[in-house]
């Protein structure tokens, strides 16, 4: 939206330019004296008719929008009855009829994952919706006449006023809780619509407001009983019916879709269902490590021979994810603890070569049922602060953490040390997250004195900018723990720097049926016990999926998805920028760290050392802090903006 002397067209061209991997398919512009909008789409639902911008019947509302709502076929025959027409079969054009027909309360009745804009011409306001849980991204930004908005940092950065400048204060959240927390951006004056919000303006003014917020229900006085054997088979049979329908909706489309399949439960599921519950044909994706401690390739084959699939496997080597890291981190626009986005970015590319646009995936089923060691480490904890001088409760600590180093089993007396940490502090909101917190927080240690001076605060004072909603005192341990994952590490870290921004980087769309909300709020009216049994994580779940599974995938151990760091950076064949950018003249530069422990790490990695699970992360933010500077800061360039050629529909309606 640009109030003032009107639409920059050249402007708006290079800004659909920047983010042509997104939607290579189409491109669209809306042009009138007070607004532009710009779409690239990837075109998915009515591959001929669904091109955007789209108005409704009398040309006062025009839409952007990228995403899926997968209930648009019974949204549309209840438009219809309603009295709507409908010039397309997309599902554009059912959301922007669903706006005209209930304003903003549209957002409710929505299934899908979105970022949209729709522009009124007759009040001169710009509306903007983000999904629910924050599946799709949407940035925006003001300049001295402008409201600019998009679906990636780098559009906004086009503009001429707009100029990228990492933030101090931001990074110290990241190197605390591994993102940024919305609406702040890495990027200074740059902000996120969170999830679950949307955003009005009309001239100056601009309103933000909630629609959606994840909730429980209230503990009460005394524990929710342990449901019956009666009451836990209905609660399955919901479960099972409820994540059938929603892997369905998540298959409509008018190209192929396939899956993901990382041997784990939760993909498993996911594919299950297509196979067992649909007549869909699958073609199943997964990545395989050269490196034995991360690979799970045998898992995988073991399910895709399970269900007969069309299976395709990426096998990426250390030398693969440092060589795209700077494309990942590109694509991120954030810092980045993890390699883990990288082979996903690679994973994107095989689907992309098989021509596919489209993957189910599993994302959400640890986060509302309960799968995460961090959810048993936050149980064991509370029952050993009953009893502290307890020399049993501890050793618990030993069936977690197997999979990193230092933290391995048979290691009780370092594993109760590390975790006596604050133990006693029950009754604070942030118990279960403490430990995270308090060890990622030591990678302060690599900030610049300069930078440390701007962000000077706690872990504590800074968990003070998670937004807690009003019932979150209310709520028992295991849903305090759960909400704190899902809006500090599912959004801005799963679903966008390992999710969104590696699958569209080339061209893919994810869907996630564990997310479809009506899955979300049953998970979280779930029992306890039902999530988190003892110390059996997603119990319900395995309950439910018992019929379709092999035994040895519903019983393995979790293993969380992780990738190779440091061997990934140095090695024979180690890609040139990653001394370039460690080294003392290029950290003060950017100087937001200190050149001195950036050495002592490096020294250490060449001498062969054992790093720690902090030094790995250590490692990934500083080379992912370094790119950004470089790639967006120090180099940044417009592209040449979109041709003629490159199947571009302008609209400029007539008064």
């Amino acid at each position: 939206m640009k109030p003032g002397p009107g639409p920059d067209e050249d402007g708006l061209r290079r800004m659909l330019a920047m983010i042509r991997h997104r939607g290579p398919d189409q491109f669209g512009m809306f042009l009138d004296e007070d607004a532009a909008l710009g779409s690239a789409r990837l075109s998915i639902i009515d591959l001929a008719g669904g091109q955007q911008p789209i108005s409704n019947e009398d040309g006062r509302y025009w839409i952007v929008f990228n995403g899926e709502i997968f209930n648009y076929p019974e949204l549309r025959r209840d438009l219809l009855q309603r009295g709507h027409h409908f010039t397309t079969e997309s599902d554009t054009e059912v959301l922007l009829h669903l706006f005209e027909e209930f304003g903003a309360d549209c957002l409710g009745q929505l299934n899908g994952q979105f970022a949209f804009a729709i522009w009124d011409r007759k009040t001169k306001s710009l509306f903007l919706a983000r999904d629910r849980l924050g599946i799709r991204p949407l940035f925006y930004t003001q300049t001295s006449n402008a409201l600019l908005f998009g679906s990636e940092i780098k559009a906004l950065l086009v503009h001429p006023e707009v100029t990228a400048e990492l933030d101090p204060a931001v990074l110290d959240q990241v190197f605390t809780f591994w993102s940024a927390l919305t609406p702040k951006t890495i990027f200074r004056n740059i902000l996120e619509l969170p999830p679950g919000h949307f955003l009005r303006t009309r001239g100056d003014r601009i309103e933000i407001k909630r629609y959606w917020q994840v909730d429980f229900p209230a503990a009460g006085d005394r524990p929710m009983p342990r449901p019956s054997a009666a009451e836990t088979e209905a609660y399955a049979d919901a479960f099972r019916a409820l994540l059938v329908d929603a892997t369905r909706m998540r298959l409509r489309a008018d190209v192929p879709v396939g899956a993901y399949l990382s041997g784990g439960l939760d993909s498993s599921a996911i594919a299950s269902v297509i196979r067992h519950e649909t007549d869909s044909r699958l073609t199943t994706f997964s990545i395989a490590f050269e490196d034995p401690q991360f690979d799970e390739s045998a898992w995988q084959l073991q399910m895709a021979e399970a269900l007969g699939t069309d299976h395709q496997v990426l096998r990426a080597s250390h030398a693969d994810i440092g060589r795209v890291f700077p494309d990942v981190v590109w694509h991120a626009e954030t810092p980045l603890l993890r390699t883990s986005p990288a082979p996903m970015f690679l994973l994107s590319k095989l689907v992309q070569d098989s021509r596919f646009k489209v993957v189910l995936t599993g994302e959400g089923a640890d986060e509302f049922l309960a799968g995460y060691d961090l959810f048993k480490e936050a149980k064991i904890r509370r029952f050993w602060a009953r009893d502290p001088s307890s020399r049993l409760r501890p050793q618990l600590l030993t069936r977690l953490y197997a999979d990193i180093k230092g933290l391995a089993k048979g290691n009780a007396a370092m594993l109760a040390a590390f975790f006596r940490g604050d133990l006693a502090e029950v009754d604070s909101p942030w118990y279960s997250h403490m430990v995270r917190w308090r060890n990622t927080r030591r990678l302060r240690r690599f900030l610049s004195p300069e930078t440390n001076g701007v962000s000077a605060r706690g872990w504590e004072e800074l968990a003070g900018d998670v937004p807690l909603p009003p019932g979150f005192g209310g709520w028992g341990p295991l849903e305090k723990a759960q909400y704190l994952e899902i809006s500090v590490f599912l959004s801005p870290y799963l679903l966008s720097s390992q999710g969104d921004r590696m699958t569209t980087a080339h061209s893919i769309e994810g869907r996630y049926p564990f997310l479809d909300h009506r899955m979300v709020e049953f998970c979280n009216r779930l029992p306890a016990s039902l999530k988190l049994r003892g110390l059996n994580e997603k119990f319900l779940l395995k309950h439910a999926t018992r019929q379709w599974l092999p035994e040895a995938i519903l019983k393995r151990p979790k293993r969380p998805y992780r990738a190779p760091i440091h061997r990934s950076f140095f090695h024979d064949e180690a890609p040139e920028y990653v001394r370039e950018l460690l080294s003392a003249a290029s950290l003060r530069e950017c100087g937001l760290f200190d050149p001195a422990p950036v050495r002592r790490l490096v020294d250490k990695v060449d001498a062969g050392g054992t790093l720690s699970e902090t030094d790995d992360m250590a490692l990934a933010g500083l080379l992912s802090t370094q790119l950004l500077h470089w790639s967006f800061v120090k180099q940044f360039q417009a592209p040449p903006p979109l041709k003629d050629s490159d199947d571009v529909r302008i609209c400029r309606p007539a008064d």
